[in-house]
């Protein structure tokens, strides 16, 4: 008697960048292009969900501060509901899954639940900031390393951070998802000695049409985003190395004029 049941699904975990869509993998494009059933975040850039085939089923799990109209365990459910319906499932995540992406998490319900899954990286918004803007993350004589670091934590809870260990002003911080807190970011830094004159660059949409660009210093960044409220998301680079961008964007622009080009800001 012949089996009518359905094929094993499989949920891809996609890396989508930080916005543009020429910075997928071309892996991650053909999975998106193939897919039965797209779920997507509210930070993939809809340049990005351009490419998502119009007869693709889309289903938006995308979460707002302080607001999560679809919970995490909500999110893991369906994954493994739509597999086991044999779906093959591109879920969309902005920059890389394995990076504040909550990709382990939704792997792990996945593998529980007997369910195959994978990833497929994607270049984080820390490297498209920092190829977007020319301001390095690391940098001779100015930064040794660089961290990466949330500016929220889950459920709203209260930042508890070794405020001690990433006030160093040897290597770049970058803060992730830190809008909402950045005032208290910077000052938790300071009152662990971090100068006041620090650069701070503030990079929002970034890779995308949108991207605006905000160089401030960290006794002044709060003040600062809460006066321009940029564009979710917003990236901050805190460290020497922000301090290099006027000069970059200066040098570009002329380059730009001489080629004839308008400049990107």
């Amino acid at each position: 008697m012949k089996d009518h049941s359905p094929l094993p699904g499989h949920v891809h975990l996609i890396g989508a960048g930080p916005g543009d869509p020429e910075l997928l993998t071309l892996k991650a494009l053909r999975l998106i292009q193939t897919a039965d059933v797209v779920v997507h975040d509210r930070l993939v850039s809809p340049e990005i969900m351009a490419l998502v085939p119009v007869t693709v089923r889309r289903v938006d799990v995308g979460k707002l501060p302080k607001f999560h109209r679809v919970p995490q365990d909500a999110i893991n459910a369906l994954l493994v509901d739509l597999a086991r319906e044999g779906r093959v499932v591109a879920r969309l995540k902005g920059g890389d899954p394995l990076i504040f992406g909550r990709g382990s998490e939704e792997a792990e319900a996945c593998r529980l639940a007997g369910v195959g899954v994978s990833y497929v990286p994607g270049i984080t918004s820390a490297q498209g900031a920092a190829t977007s803007t020319g301001v390095p993350l690391t940098h001779r004589g100015l930064a040794t390393g660089v961290r990466y670091v949330t500016g929220h934590r889950a459920k709203d809870a209260a930042l508890e951070l070794d405020w001690a260990s990433l006030a160093s002003e040897e290597t770049t911080l970058v803060v992730y998802m830190g809008a909402g807190n950045i005032a208290e970011i910077a000052l938790q830094l300071m009152r662990h000695g971090m100068s006041p004159a620090l650069p701070v660059l503030a990079v929002s949409a970034v890779t995308t049409p949108r991207e605006t660009r905000l160089l401030s210093s960290l006794g002044q960044i709060g003040t600062d985003v809460a006066s321009a409220q940029p564009e979710a998301p917003v990236l901050f680079v805190i460290g020497r190395v922000a301090g290099m961008y006027p000069e970059i964007a200066a040098l570009d622009a002329a380059l730009c004029e001489g080629a004839g080009m308008a400049a990107y800001a």
